[in-house]
């Protein structure tokens, strides 16, 4: 991984040698035209491999892996961090809907599934990835290998597999789509009113073609499978260190909305909650933030997330439950039905776009669930599949909840849910223990990528992860408790963060990498998505921390 292929040496089997040497007599001049054929011909394929090596070698490298874990459901094994041994005995290597893992050991030299499937069903038609590039050599020199090619060490990584089904694709989409941006579709509707709604469906609309785009980027050139390779293709080294470092903080962002939303939920459900230790006091809030975080923190060290990651597939099932639970709360129990709301506020629209915007942050996965297909001509159904969907759910659910709660709409509609009932308290449940299989798997990636800067050869480098994860997971509770606003800070990730992964940069890494081949069309809907972007990330910020700190200031 830290050399690109033109760095390494080629070797050649001994029985070819030898029939060189044979041949060498006989048909010298035609032997030399073949032997310098075929050098051309690894050449170009060397400088080939070469371009597409640089894609995987620079910073971060545990990208894909993680990113992986964090939409997928991988085969279960329990491992913590610094116990390597026991991570080689376990069945990470197992099949996945999104199978590539990353690791900074050597791997045995046979890693074998536990079901063998068929030569014909292990290698789908696929799109030519960087790893399916070098086209078979047909001269006499076909059984060169390379270097980095040995079976007895793998580095960082395995090769990827191409096996996730249309419907496992749109699992994993729905999966990272629809999260805890749905609970605050309400409170979006009650600070934009009925006609910003529109905007949810704008968004809606640019992020299919944005996510299209994504893979136009990924096609255009051999090697790309992720957002920082796009990023990397399109504005080179510095490009991909910028996206990488937007995608972590928005990451990095969402988990402290988790401890947010926990303390908020939990609290409403024991109000009275609090600890009183000499002259220190903590309320509900601080209090039940302060143990979900000592709670999630040591699924954080886990070495392999591949439990919480089969676990936390179970997201869908729960948005759709919380979902199900509002309506049977308005329409069967009768509560609320009775706002008529209000047409448009202007005043709290670019809040309201900051909500709407943060519904649509699954950018930074799209271009694994594309590389992981196994009909990646179908990747477009799937983002209309995804998209459809939850933009069906969003908007119900917006509209139901401000039709119940009118002007009282909280950040999450399940604080506006009446106690007493069944169903309420299936929906708040629900909504308390998913984030404590997301955390840990929103969090990895931050944390990998800053382990991925300490030095594999040191000897204490596995305690350096441990304190580097502890605390990551301590100072989004300290964020947290220090601006404890969910709906506001979503609105901030939304404006800030996810205009810029969701709009803007895939148009602008699309420009950039296809330059003058883009049609006329292509060119002004992308600039025209990127004024929406800006606009909307400058006026949802500017509302979002103008109100930030007027709640703190009060």
């Amino acid at each position: 991984m830290k050399n690109s292929v033109s760095d390494q040496s080629f070797y050649i089997e001994s029985e070819e040698e030898d029939e060189e040497k044979e041949l060498g007599r006989n048909g010298q001049g035609e032997e030399d035209n073949n032997e310098s054929d075929s050098d051309n011909s690894l050449a170009d394929d060397n400088r080939q491999q070469s371009k597409t090596g640089l894609y995987n070698t620079s910073w971060p490298q545990s990208y894909r892996q993680s990113i992986d874990l964090y939409s997928s459901v991988p085969s279960p094994n329990l491992t913590f961090l610094g116990t390597p041994t026991l991570s080689r005995l376990g069945s990470s290597f197992l099949s996945s809907s999104l199978t590539r893992r990353y690791t900074p050991e050597s791997l045995p030299s046979v890693v074998k599934p536990l079901l063998q499937k068929p030569e014909e069903e292990q290698l789908p038609p696929q799109r030519r990835s960087s790893r399916s590039l070098l086209a078979p050599i047909t001269s006499r020199r076909s059984s060169v290998i390379r270097k980095d090619e040995k079976p007895s060490q793998v580095s960082h990584e395995l090769p990827m597999s191409r096996q996730s089904s249309f419907g496992q694709a749109v699992i994993n989409g729905l999966n990272v789509l629809c999260g805890v941006g749905i609970l605050s579709t309400p409170y979006a509707a009650k600070e934009g009113g009925w006609l910003g709604l529109i905007i949810l469906l704008v968004f809606a609309v640019l992020s299919f073609y944005t996510g299209m785009l994504l893979r136009y980027c990924l096609d255009s050139e051999p090697g790309l499978e992720t957002y920082p390779d796009i990023g990397q293709a399109a504005f080179g080294t510095t490009g991909r260190f910028v996206i990488s470092i937007i995608l972590y903080v928005e990451l990095y962002a969402c988990c402290v909305e988790y401890i947010i939303l926990e303390g908020d939920n939990l609290s409403s459900l024991f109000p009275n909650a609090h600890i009183s230790l000499g002259g220190f006091e903590m309320d509900s809030h601080h209090l039940f933030a302060l143990m979900t975080t000592l709670a999630v923190l040591p699924t954080v060290w886990l070495r392999d997330l591949s439990v919480l990651s089969y676990i936390s597939a179970g997201g869908v099932v729960a948005s759709v439950l919380v979902v199900l639970s509002l309506f049977w709360v308005g329409l069967v129990d009768n509560v609320g039905i009775h706002s008529k709301g209000t047409v448009l506020n202007l005043g709290t629209l670019p809040v309201a776009i900051g909500l709407y915007g943060y519904c649509y942050s699954g950018h930074a996965v799209f271009p694994n669930i594309y590389t992981s297909m196994a009909q990646p001509s179908r990747f477009p159904t799937v983002l209309l599949a995804c998209f459809s969907i939850c933009t069906s759910m969003y908007a119900g659910v917006a509209y139901m909840g401000y039709t119940m709660f009118g002007e009282s709409t909280e950040t999450q509609f399940t604080l506006n849910l009446p106690q007493d009932l069944v169903v309420s308290k299936v929906a708040v449940w629900t909504t308390v223990v998913n984030p404590f299989t997301k955390y840990a798997l929103t969090m990895s990636p931050v944390a990998m990528s800053l382990e991925e800067l300490i030095p594999s050869n040191h000897m204490k480098s596995h305690m350096y992860a441990i304190c580097i994860r502890t605390a990551l997971v301590f100072s989004t509770l300290l964020v947290g408790l220090a601006i404890p606003f969910f709906g506001l800070v979503m609105s901030l990730i939304g404006s800030l963060l996810t205009m810029l992964v969701t709009l803007i940069l895939p148009c602008a890494c699309f420009l950039s990498i296809v330059r003058g081949k883009a049609t006329r069309f292509q060119g002004v809907v992308c600039i025209i998505i990127i004024a929406v972007g800006i606009v909307s990330s400058a006026f949802g910020t500017h509302s979002a921390l103008s109100k930030i700190i007027e709640n703190l200031s009060s």
